[in-house]
């Protein structure tokens, strides 16, 4: 016997979009499946790598645990919202000013993160990073470098706010 499908109603990367979803689907199975993003990835399964993270009503959520029925009504945001056509956003270019990176799995996740961070730490120190992104893991060790990408992205935020 097949589960029942919904469908959902939700704001995805500014725009208003439906899904249909089975009770048992993922964010990141729907987002690849139904909308051909894949910034979003599936590594652990598990909730524990940040690899899958998207921003729900702005908070960061791991899209491989959470369920795509609970979106509906929701505003979603993924990595590939937030560069502009010519421009990346602020986060993006400071991870790779940086370097901040090697292998770039993980990245998009961490990219989510820091977003999240800044907006609601403007001028994080190296403790509130550390703590922030502590669910995000990169098998490459690229750590210090990301601390120092989200210390550049927040003033290059700040900036671009002021500015």
């Amino acid at each position: 016997m097949s589960a029942v499908a919904i469908t959902i109603n939700f704001t995805l990367n500014g725009r208003p979009v439906a899904a249909v979803v089975k009770p048992h689907h993922n964010v990141v199975e729907m987002l690849q499946t139904q909308f051909a993003l894949f910034g979003a990835r599936e590594s652990c399964g598990q909730g524990l790598c940040g690899c899958c993270t998207v921003l729900v009503d702005g908070r960061p959520v791991s899209g491989c645990l959470h369920l795509a029925a609970f979106l509906d009504g929701a505003e979603v945001v993924t990595v590939e919202h937030l560069a502009t056509p010519g421009k990346l956003d602020p986060v993006q270019q400071a991870f790779i000013d940086c370097g901040a990176f090697q292998c770039g799995y993980c990245t998009p996740g961490f990219v989510m993160m820091t977003k999240a961070l800044i907006g609601q730490h403007p001028d994080p120190d190296d403790e509130q990073i550390r703590d922030y992104l502590s669910g995000n893991l990169c098998r490459c060790a690229a750590y210090p470098e990301i601390v120092n990408a989200v210390k550049m992205a927040a003033r290059n935020s700040k900036a671009g706010s002021t500015g």
